[in-house]
C-alpha cells in the first residue's frame, strides 16, 4: 500500500519543509524588526541633530496599545480561521480519500494530519477565547467603563 523508502528527495524535502522553512520565518520577521528599529533610530538622531525636541512614546511598541477586549477579538478570530482552515482540509482529504491512486494515498495522510493539528489548535484558541474572557470579564468592563468617562 504505501512504500516509505529513504530516498534523497524525500530527505531533502523534510528538512526544507521542517528546517528550512522555519528558520526562514524566523529571520524574516527578525529582520523585519530589525530594520523598523534601525529606522526609527535614524529619525531620533536627525531629530537630536536637528535640535527638535524627542518624543518619548517614539519608540514604544503599537501592539501594547491594544486593548484586553481587542486582544481577546484577535484570539477569536485567529480561532475562528485555524478551526476553518482545519475542516476545510478535512473536508479535501475526505473527497481525496475516494480517488484510488498512490499519489492520492499520500497526499490523504498529509491532509489529515494538516487539517487535524488546525482544528485542534483552533479549538484550544476557542477554549482559551472563553475561559479568557470569563476569567478577564472584570478587567474588559473596567477598560469599557474608562473608555466611556474619557469621551
Amino acid at each position: 500500500m504505501f512504500e516509505y523508502g529513504f530516498s534523497v528527495q524525500n530527505i531533502l524535502i523534510g528538512l526544507g519543509i521542517f528546517v528550512v522553512l522555519p528558520v526562514m520565518i524566523v529571520w524574516l520577521v527578525s529582520r523585519e524588526k530589525q530594520n523598523k528599529t534601525n529606522r526609527m533610530t535614524e529619525v531620533m538622531l536627525k531629530a537630536i541633530e536637528s535640535g527638535t525636541k524627542v518624543d518619548a512614546e517614539f519608540f514604544k511598541n503599537n501592539s501594547q496599545n491594544l486593548s484586553v477586549k481587542e486582544k481577546m477579538l484577535n484570539r477569536l478570530t485567529v480561532a475562528c480561521v485555524t478551526t476553518l482552515l482545519g475542516v476545510i482540509i478535512l473536508c479535501v482529504a475526505f473527497v481525496v480519500n475516494g480517488i484510488h491512486d498512490e499519489f492520492y494515498e499520500d497526499l490523504y495522510l498529509l491532509l489529515i494530519f494538516a487539517g487535524g493539528v488546525l482544528f485542534a489548535v483552533g479549538i484550544g484558541l476557542f477554549i482559551a477565547y472563553f475561559v479568557g474572557k470569563k476569567m478577564l470579564a472584570k478587567e474588559i468592563e473596567a477598560e469599557d467603563k474608562s473608555l466611556k468617562d474619557d469621551k
